[in-house]
């Protein structure tokens, strides 16, 4: 699975942060996330997938790799 985080749209809600602190995180100030774990494992799918779902502005994203 591959993480992507649309620039444009990220406002630095930090809600991805609270969903999966282990993937993505959130500067103070800052006005878009960082993506720790660029490969992350397949146990923290639920977490992203919420992170996915609950993102105000839909600024997240997966892909799937082969």
């Amino acid at each position: 699975m591959r993480i992507n985080i649309d620039r444009d749209l990220c406002q630095g809600h930090g809600v991805c942060e609270s969903e999966a602190p282990e993937v993505f995180a959130v500067a103070p100030k800052a006005t878009t996330v960082t993506v720790l774990n660029e490969d992350p494992d397949q146990s923290l799918r639920p977490r992203i997938m919420a992170a996915v779902k609950y993102c105000p502005t839909h600024a997240i994203s997966i892909s799937e790799e082969e």
